[in-house]
């Protein structure tokens, strides 16, 4: 079609309006529709194939897969590197990367004051020490801030999600002591996968793509006067540490980690097992007027 064309029609559709419009909303879907029509011009896409991606769209959503398809085409990455840019435009400066959220938080899970234990004891993989401190970006301690903290067992499941986990299982709240501490002890998590016949994978196939995470610990790490952080440490020897279908990997999110054989280390720990040690310390600019300082508005989980 002639460029004017389309141009025209998606004019025509804009002016339709019969009553006061939101004009933030009506801007975007405006520009969508136009990118759209040009798409469906440009690549001579099909009737069929645009019905196809409309049951897709609708199999998405039945799926509860959104959140896993966004992350996973790049898109949650792309508004972390949006925000990354427009905090450095406005001279905040430091902090420990942010990465993607992900769609396996539940809030409400108990807070606790400086140490937690994470797991409910039911999971027999390497037992895991957790440890660090909150600070600012000067390397000043920041005494009760919230750790939160959420991770997969070792057969790539969260609880809440996977019925079979007590509620909360490796989801804990933590409270920072008055030297900014943290620690806790988990089990090593295992890196998870799409469903592999649901639609993220479906799409990803098509694509050429794999749809595995590595192994990793989420975290939001939030205190007064200061910006709230979104991230993740992944697993250094996961073989997927590099390779991560949702694009969550940053220098700087890949601690080292020690595994404990020696029977010796077993007993000063108190544990009849293998264990590894992480520390990682997280690094909090100061709140700015004008940039997101909080959690983002979005859907979330929460436990009954």
């Amino acid at each position: 079609m002639n460029k004017n064309q389309i141009q025209e029609f998606a004019k025509r559709i804009s002016g339709t309006q019969i009553g006061p419009a939101n004009e933030r909303v009506k801007a975007i879907v405006d520009r969508i529709l136009l990118d759209l029509f040009v798409l469906i011009d440009e690549m001579d896409v099909t009737p069929e194939e645009f019905w196809s991606a409309c049951s897709y769209v609708t199999e998405l959503g039945k799926s509860n897969e959104v959140g896993l398809l966004v992350p996973g085409l790049g898109v949650e990455h792309f508004l972390d590197l949006r925000q990354d840019e427009k905090e450095r435009a406005a001279g905040m400066d430091g902090g420990t990367p942010r990465t993607i959220e992900g769609p396996l938080y539940v809030a409400g899970a108990p807070v606790c004051q400086g140490e937690a234990r994470l797991d409910d004891d039911t999971d027999d993989g390497e037992i895991l020490f957790m440890d660090g401190r909150v600070l600012d970006t000067r390397g000043n301690p920041v005494a009760g801030a919230q750790v939160e903290v959420w991770h997969a067992n070792s057969r790539g499941n969260y609880s809440y999600f996977d019925q079979s986990q007590s509620a909360f299982n490796l989801r804990r709240t933590i409270v920072t002591d008055a030297e900014g501490r943290y620690r806790f002890r988990s089990i090593m998590p295992s890196g998870y996968s799409c469903p592999p016949n649901g639609p993220t994978q479906k799409l990803l196939t098509l694509l050429g793509r794999h749809g595995h995470r590595p192994a990793h610990i989420h975290f939001f790490v939030s205190a007064p006067g200061y910006r709230t952080l979104t991230t993740q440490i992944n697993i250094k020897d996961d073989p997927y540490v590099h390779d991560d279908f949702a694009f969550a990997t940053r220098d700087g999110l890949i601690p080292e980690v020690e595994h404990h054989t020696d029977p010796t280390a077993l007993h000063d720990m108190g544990v009849n097992r293998p264990f590894a040690t992480i520390t990682f310390d997280f690094v909090l600019p100061s709140a700015l007027d004008g940039v997101l300082n909080t959690l983002p508005e979005r859907p979330r989980a929460t436990a009954a």
